[in-house]
Formats: structure tokens, C-alpha cells, sequence
């Protein structure tokens, strides 16, 4: 266990309490001291909630501990139940309770309460929030599931058959959207759509919005689409066995990856998809026929600006494999790095770093994330609020792709990243920080202008421009050298070399001035450099998309001239060097 100023996870107990504030007739009792009531805000500041969460902590505090802390914990239980008279009840403890070893869970079920109690064993030491947010999904599954199961043997009738006996639509239940999740209500709203499209019925979506009565109906459904499998791949795996329910697994973020989605649900349905596929097709030239606009882009002359961009992305797992594989294979960026911090699902991130080529960085330490950034220098960071942070101290263009989130993540419109129309949401999100980012080093590069001074009239309005305009000079003409009287150059910018004095004026005759040095010291092998400040201030006028290769092509071409002080000229004598 280490000590840090930032997280990408909580503890596993405010993944269950991501369970039950999604869903309706849960209360959540946990074992806790009073400090940790803190997840209270999570949901209510980030998430804009309008009510708390469904939690009733026990609040023990430092007295309590010489007394009976299993009897607060009855306490605690039976007067949330007789309070909010839920349909279910979770029952767990945080961190700290942990160490007291009160087991919350077994005390719970020993009270023969008249609802349904799930007890929740979270090491809190060794996993996180987002397997917390999955176990606490499975177990409640598990439990409201199990006395209907079928005799174990059962064979379970295809889709197609069901469908066309009953008359009906196939059914398909949600799995995975959880409150806290990245943009989770929008991709239930836009997949809720995209299968209605496809001829298919939502049946159950859960835990978002579910009550326990639609845990229940979970296998009068069809097949079951794991969302995400963080928190959804344990229980829908559970189930498939259990009652033989197919599963749906392609998760639908971007283009090519939610054409993949609908073949798989034709698969599973029998539908033919085969009109819509076409309606949406990659590449479609009819902006006003498809409802993605990305594959458009990707085939226009725009694009070809961003070809080659070089990105880094990190976050949870679905959405980074999901992220790296529409900025390769969708946007022609080249990932120059990939890594997620969530450990359970770290084989299918490095197998997908090892088919392009990179190291998958595997780690919640944002320290290590930080430097990884800063030692592949991309030109985009997609990652989460935390690499936000990161880009901005480094001055590099970031889309959140993940959770964790700030409000500003949860936007009040609709902004979905599954579908078609979430493929849009990424095409805005993660494209307009490089072009905007290409304006405003234009203005930067071209505020010397006239039409860019404060003060200035409308560019066709030319008669009004400053008449001081006239009398501009060039930046470059502005550091050349000027001779005296007595030939003598005087550099007149700060980052000229100084010149030597004329021999006549320190007292030496021309042949004493021109007598070759007796003794030949050996040269210092440079090993650092340092920019100064002229120089420095023309770097800064270099793109951002290509500053970073800018630096170190100087200081790699400066080392082998053995220049320790790199000057403008050094600058512009690299460029021509390595442009050659």
C-alpha cells in the first residue's frame, strides 16, 4: 500500500456503493467511521446528483471501539431497513472497518430481515473500485438470480426460434452501466436507439436505472450485451453459464467497432443487418446519409494534417483498447503508447500494445504516467482527468477518454461514446484540440503582424491599418550584424556572439594581432547544453505538433558541433542540417 496525492480508483467499497446509487430499491449499509462518508460527494458534486446516495454508514468512532461495534452494526442495519424499506439490502465495510473484523455481512444475514441481504467481502487492501463496482454486481446477480436457475443440464432454445414461435422482437438485456461511469446514461440512450434501429428490444438494463424486480427478469431476455466489462464481464459470464443466455461482447466505440457489434447481434438474432451496415457504411461520402461523420473525415483532404499524430492513451481498459484503435486504424494517428491502471484487465492491453509495436504501461501511479508522457513527447494525450492534468503541465493537446472524471466530463447534453453517434463525440473531442491548437500558434506566430495588434481594424478595412506598419521589420533581418567606421561588426540582437575587438584599440600592431597561438588546448567535450533566452523564444514559435522534435534534433545536432550554448543560429542550423 502506498501514499499518494491523486488516485485513478477508490476502494472497492465505493464501487458498491457505484452499484446501489444506480439502481432503485438498494440501500447500502457500510461498516464505517465517520471520515469515510466522504464518497457521499463523488456522486452528488461530480455527477450532479439531485438525492445522496443510498448509504447508511454505521459512523463508529474512536469510543466505540472499547464496546460492542457488532451491535452497532444490527443497529445500523435494522433501522435503514425500517427507514427506507428497501428490496434488497448490500451490507459491507470500508477500509478501516475492515480491521476490526465485525463481519457486517454475516451479522446482516443472521437478522431474518424480509428482504433479500447481500453481503459484500471487499479486500480493501488489494483491489480497487472498479472490481468492487464488478463483485458487488455479480454477488447481487447471483443471489436474486440462483433460486431460478434450470436443472443443470437444461438446453437452451436459439434465439431465432424463440423469436419466431412467440411472434415477437428479439429482447437483448444491458449490462455494466453503473453511476460514475464514463458517459455510461448517454451510450445506454444511443445503443437503446442504434438496437431499436436493428429491430431489437432492450429488455432489462442494469444496474443503471433497475430495480431488484428487473434483476429478476434478466433471463426472460434473448442474449445479454456486456457495455462494460469491468463491472459486467463476471455476472454476465455467471450468467451465460448458469442459463445458457448468450453474451454479446464487442463493445461499440467507435466505427469499425460498432459495425462489429451490429454482424455480431445479426449473428446472435438472425436479423439481417446487412441494410443498415450499408445505410452506415465506413467511408460513406453522403454526410447527410450517415449519422457518423468520422469515416467522412478520415477520406478528406482535412485529415491528411492529422496523419501520423503522435498519441498516447491511458485509462480503464475498454475504452483505452477502444481509443487506440480508432486513433490507428480510424484517424491514422500513430499510438506511440498505450497502458491502463486497471490490473485485472491487463492482458488484453499489452497484447494489444505488442500487435503495434509499443510497451503497455501497466500502473495506478500517475508519476510513472507522467514520465511516460514526457519521454514519448506525443502530440495528443487521451487518458483521464488525471492525464489531463498531466498534458496541461506539459503543454499538450488532452481528450478524456475515462474514468476517473470531473464534472466537467459529465456534460448536460447529449454526448454518448458508443455508436455512431458517439463516433461523432470522438471525432469533436479528440480532433478539435489539435486544430485549435494549430490556431492559436498561428496567431502566436503571426502577432507581429499589423492585423493582429491590438487595436486593429477589420482586415478589409486596409486603409485603416497603423501606419506604423509600414515601418515593421522582419524578424530574422532584425539580428543581423552592423559594421562601424572601423569595419569593426556589432551584432544587434542578444543572441549574437560578441565580437573582437579591433587590435588597434588594445594597444597590439597587426603583426602581434595575427601571431598563432603557441600553445593548443585540448577541446572539452561538450555533454549539456543550454538554451538561451533568444532562443529559446524562437522555439516557442514553433508549432506545438512539432516543437518537441524541434528540441531535440538542436540538441542532438548542438552536442555533435560541441555547442553548449544554443543560440537562434544554432536553431535554424540544426533545422538545415536534419532537413537535408
Amino acid at each position: 500500500m502506498e501514499l499518494t496525492l491523486w488516485t485513478y480508483e477508490g476502494p472497492p467499497h465505493v464501487g458498491a456503493m457505484r452499484i446501489a446509487t444506480s439502481m432503485t430499491g438498494v440501500h447500502y449499509v457500510l461498516h464505517a467511521p465517520q471520515g469515510d462518508t466522504y464518497a457521499d460527494l463523488l456522486f452528488t458534486m461530480i455527477e450532479r446528483r439531485d438525492r445522496r446516495p443510498p448509504v447508511t454508514y454505521t459512523t463508529f468512532q474512536a469510543r466505540d471501539l472499547v464496546g460492542d461495534t457488532a451491535e452497532l452494526v444490527k443497529t445500523s442495519v435494522r433501522e435503514a431497513y425500517e427507514r427506507f424499506k428497501p428490496d434488497a439490502l448490500l451490507v459491507g465495510e470500508s477500509c478501516t472497518a475492515e480491521l476490526i473484523q465485525d463481519q457486517p455481512g454475516s451479522l446482516a444475514q443472521g437478522m431474518s430481515l424480509p428482504v433479500p441481504v447481500v453481503p459484500l467481502e471487499l479486500p480493501a487492501y488489494s483491489k480497487k473500485e472498479n472490481w468492487g463496482a464488478s463483485e458487488t454486481f455479480y454477488h447481487l446477480v447471483r443471489a436474486l438470480l440462483q433460486p431460478l436457475a434450470p436443472a443443470v443440464g437444461t438446453v437452451r432454445e436459439p434465439v431465432m426460434t424463440v423469436v419466431q414461435r412467440e411472434q415477437r422482437r428479439p429482447r437483448a438485456n444491458l449490462l455494466g452501466a453503473t453511476a460514475l461511469g464514463f458517459r455510461n446514461r448517454d451510450d445506454v440512450r444511443e445503443i437503446t436507439r442504434l438496437l431499436h434501429d436493428l429491430g431489437v428490444d432492450v429488455h432489462v438494463c442494469a444496474p443503471h436505472n433497475a430495480t431488484v424486480a428487473d434483476i429478476r427478469r434478466i433471463p426472460e431476455a434473448d442474449f445479454n450485451i456486456v457495455m462494460y466489462p469491468e463491472v459486467a464481464d463476471t455476472a454476465a459470464r455467471w450468467i451465460e453459464k448458469t442459463f445458457r443466455m448468450p453474451t454479446v461482447k464487442t463493445v461499440p466505440i467507435g466505427v469499425l467497432a460498432t459495425r462489429e457489434f451490429v454482424q455480431e447481434i445479426g449473428q446472435v438474432t438472425g436479423i439481417d443487418v446487412q441494410p443498415l451496415l450499408e445505410h452506415e457504411r465506413a467511408g460513406a461520402a453522403q454526410v447527410d446519409a450517415s449519422r457518423s461523420l468520422l469515416p467522412w473525415y478520415s477520406r478528406s483532404v482535412d485529415s491528411t494534417y492529422l496523419t501520423g499524430k503522435r498519441v498516447f492513451v491511458f485509462g480503464d481498459a475498454t475504452h483505452v483498447l477502444a481509443a487506440a484503435r480508432i486513433a490507428k486504424d480510424e484517424l491514422g494517428f500513430q499510438v506511440v503508447g498505450i497502458g491502463t491502471y486497471a490490473r485485472e484487465f491487463a492482458r488484453p492491453v499489452r497484447e494489444y500494445a505488442a500487435s503495434i509495436g509499443v510497451e503497455a504501461l501497466i500502473s495506478d501511479d500517475y508519476l510513472a504516467v507522467e514520465q511516460k508522457v514526457s519521454e514519448l513527447a506525443p502530440e495528443l494525450v487521451l487518458g483521464t482527468q488525471m492525464e489531463r492534468h498531466i498534458a496541461k503541465r506539459l503543454g499538450v493537446p488532452c481528450a478524456v477518454i475515462s474514468a476517473p472524471i470531473h464534472v466537467q466530463d459529465v456534460p448536460a447534453r447529449h454526448s454518448p461514446q458508443m455508436g455512431f453517434e458517439g463516433a461523432n463525440v470522438i471525432f469533436d473531442t479528440w480532433v478539435h484540440p489539435l486544430m485549435m491548437g494549430l490556431e492559436e500558434h498561428l496567431l502566436h506566430m503571426f502577432r507581429d503582424d499589423f492585423e493582429f495588434g491590438d487595436g486593429t481594424s477589420p482586415s478589409h478595412l486596409h486603409h485603416a491599418a497603423p501606419k506604423a506598419a509600414a515601418a515593421a521589420v522582419p524578424v530574422r533581418e532584425a539580428v543581423r550584424p552592423s559594421a562601424t567606421a572601423t569595419g569593426t561588426f556589432i551584432p544587434t540582437d542578444a543572441h549574437q556572439l560578441i565580437a573582437p575587438e579591433a587590435a588597434s584599440a588594445v594597444g597590439l600592431t597587426e603583426e602581434e594581432n595575427e601571431a598563432p597561438a603557441t600553445i593548443n588546448e585540448a577541446p572539452v567535450p561538450v555533454t549539456s547544453t543550454r538554451w538561451l533566452p533568444p532562443a529559446e523564444a524562437e522555439l516557442k514559435k514553433i508549432p506545438f505538433f512539432v516543437r518537441g522534435k524541434a528540441r531535440r534534433n538542436t540538441e542532438r545536432y548542438a552536442l555533435e558541433q560541441g555547442i553548449a550554448d544554443i543560440t537562434v543560429d544554432t536553431l535554424y542550423d540544426a533545422k538545415a542540417f536534419y532537413g537535408r
